[in-house]
C-alpha cells in the first residue's frame, strides 16, 4: 500500500508512465476478490489537454475498445452484446447474460428510470454557469445492498465552467490502472468535450481522483512491457470536436453506424453527412468490425482520407492481424 498525490500531465502516456512506474515497484499484498494487487490510496491527477486522451504505444493504443465503451454509455443502455463486441471481458460481468448491472448508460440518462443526469447538468449550467451543483452520480448506495458482479467504479462526475471553459472532476472509488484507467480517461474526456460543445464553451482541463488505484499481479508483466517501450510522450492529440454542429445529432448517427457495423451491415458513409471529425469516428467503428471479419482490403479503403492521427492504430492492428492469420494458416 502507498499514498501518493500524482501531479499534472500533458498527455495520457505521460500519466500512464508515472502511474505504472509507481505501481510495479509496490508489494502485491492487497487481496480483494479478483486476485493479488498493489495499490495507491488517494491518487489524484489532472490532464491539462483532455484531447491527448489516446496512448500512442503498442501496448495501450486501444482506440477501438475505448470508443466502443464510450458509445455503450451514450446508447443509454447496458446491453451485454453491445459491449462484448469491443471488450469481451464483460461476458464475465453479467448476471442474466443480457445486461451488465453496473453499466453507465442507464445511470447517466435514466437514473432510477426517470432522471436524465446529462440533460439536467446541461440545463443547470446553461441557467447558472458558475454553479457547483453540476454533479452526476453513478455509484449508488443501493449497489452494495445486494451482491452484484459489476458495480460502478465511478462515484461522481462534476462539471465546472470557469473563464468560459468547462472543467471536469471525476471521483472514483476504485480504478484498475492497466485495464480501466486508459478507457476511463478516454470516455470521460470525450463526454467532457461533448458537454462543452452542448454548453457552447471551450474545453478546460480534466481532473481524476481515485480511492484505490491498483494494479493486479496478472497485468504486472504487461505494465512492465509498456514501460519497456520507452517514453511515449507526444504533443499529438485528437482534433477539436466541431463547434458548429449539435454533437448529439452526430452521436445518434454514430450509434446507428455502430449497430450496422456490429451486425455486419453495409454503410453508406457519404449519406451520413457528418463533419470529418465524426466521420472518422464512424469509420473507426466500422473498421473494428472489419478486423473481426478479416476484410483488410475494405479497411484500407476506409482509411484513405481519414485524419492521419488514427493511422498508427489502424496500421498497428493490420500488422498484428495479418501475423495472426499467417500463424493460423
Amino acid at each position: 500500500m502507498a499514498k501518493l498525490l500524482i501531479n499534472s500531465y500533458d498527455t495520457l502516456d505521460d500519466l500512464l508512465n508515472d502511474v505504472f512506474e509507481d505501481l510495479v515497484n509496490l508489494p502485491f499484498d492487497v487481496i480483494p476478490t479478483r486476485g493479488k494487487s498493489c495499490e495507491i490510496i488517494g491518487a489524484a491527477f489532472n490532464l491539462k489537454n483532455p484531447r491527448a486522451r489516446l496512448s500512442r504505444t503498442e501496448t495501450k493504443g486501444t482506440v477501438y475498445s475505448a470508443l466502443g465503451e464510450l458509445l455503450w454509455y451514450l446508447s443509454k443502455d447496458n446491453n451485454l452484446k453491445f459491449i462484448t463486441h469491443y471488450l469481451p471481458r464483460y461476458k464475465d460481468e453479467t448476471e442474466d447474460n443480457l445486461t451488465v448491472y453496473g453499466g453507465y448508460g442507464p445511470r447517466l440518462f435514466k437514473l432510477r428510470g426517470e432522471y436524465n443526469q446529462i440533460d439536467n447538468v446541461i440545463k443547470l449550467l446553461t441557467k447558472s454557469p458558475f454553479s457547483r451543483k453540476a454533479v452526476i452520480q453513478l455509484f449508488d448506495g443501493m449497489d452494495i445492498n445486494d451482491p452484484h458482479k459489476e458495480i460502478p467504479c465511478t462515484c461522481t462526475m462534476q462539471f465546472l465552467i470557469r473563464h468560459k471553459k468547462l472543467h471536469m472532476y471525476t471521483s472514483m472509488r476504485s480504478n484498475d490502472a492497466y485495464k480501466g484507467l486508459p478507457h476511463d480517461i478516454f470516455a470521460f474526456t470525450m463526454l467532457q468535450e461533448i458537454m462543452a460543445r452542448s454548453l457552447k464553451v471551450e474545453l478546460g482541463e480534466y481532473y481524476h481522483s481515485v480511492g484505490s488505484l491498483h494494479l493486479y499481479s496478472d497485468t504486472k508483466t504487461k505494465a512492465k512491457q509498456y514501460l519497456g517501450e520507452g517514453f511515449q510522450s507526444t504533443i499529438l492529440a485528437m482534433p477539436e470536436m466541431p463547434t458548429t454542429d449539435d454533437p448529439w445529432e452526430a452521436i445518434d448517427k454514430l450509434l446507428c453506424v455502430e449497430l450496422l457495423s456490429r451486425t455486419n451491415k453495409t454503410i453508406d458513409f457519404p449519406s451520413l453527412e457528418l463533419d470529418q471529425y465524426w466521420l472518422d469516428l464512424a469509420k473507426l467503428i466500422k473498421i473494428h468490425s472489419l478486423f473481426l471479419t478479416g476484410d483488410y482490403g475494405q479497411i484500407k479503403k476506409l482509411q484513405d482520407g481519414m485524419n492521419p492521427i488514427y493511422n498508427v492504430y489502424i496500421n498497428k492492428r493490420l500488422v498484428t492481424s495479418r501475423k495472426n492469420k499467417i500463424k493460423s494458416d
